[in-house]
C-alpha cells in the first residue's frame, strides 16, 4: 500500500498561508489519485481536496475551496496542500492519503493508504 509521511504543518496566525507535504514511498504514486483529509479535535473526519493521477481533475471541499490548492509532483513523489487565507477553524490534523483508483474522489472508502498527519493550527 506504500508510506506517506506528511510534513510542513505548524501554527500561523489568521489570514496567513501554510504549504503542507505529503512524501510517498513504496508503491507506484504517479498511477493513483490523491486526496488531503483532516480531523479537528471533536469533530469527523473532513474531505478537503483530492487531485487526479496525472493533475488535471481536482476536486475541494466547500469550506476550502478558492483559499487552498493541491498539487502534486508525480517526478519527485510528492503531495502539497497550500493553503491561503487561514481561518481559525481550518485548525485540524491534516491526513494524506493515496487512492485506490486513479480517479480524483472525495470518499474516504476509496483511498487504502493514510500518512500519520500534520498538526494545523490557526490562531485568532
Amino acid at each position: 500500500q506504500g508510506n506517506l509521511v506528511e510534513s510542513g504543518g505548524g501554527l500561523v496566525q489568521a489570514g496567513g498561508s501554510l504549504r503542507v507535504s505529503c512524501a510517498a514511498s513504496g508503491r507506484t504514486f504517479g498511477g493513483y489519485a490523491m486526496g488531503w483529509f483532516r480531523q479537528a479535535p471533536g469533530k469527523e473526519r473532513e474531505f478537503v481536496a483530492a487531485i487526479g493521477w496525472n493533475g488535471v481533475r481536482k476536486d475541494y471541499g466547500d469550506s476550502v475551496k478558492d483559499r487552498f490548492t493541491i498539487s502534486r509532483d508525480n517526478a519527485k513523489n510528492t503531495l502539497y496542500l497550500q493553503m491561503n487565507s487561514l481561518k481559525p477553524e481550518d485548525t485540524a490534523v491534516y491526513y494524506c492519503a493515496a487512492s485506490r483508483t486513479s480517479y480524483s474522489t472525495s470518499r474516504p472508502e476509496q483511498y487504502d493508504s493514510w500518512g500519520q498527519g500534520t498538526q494545523v493550527t490557526v490562531s485568532s
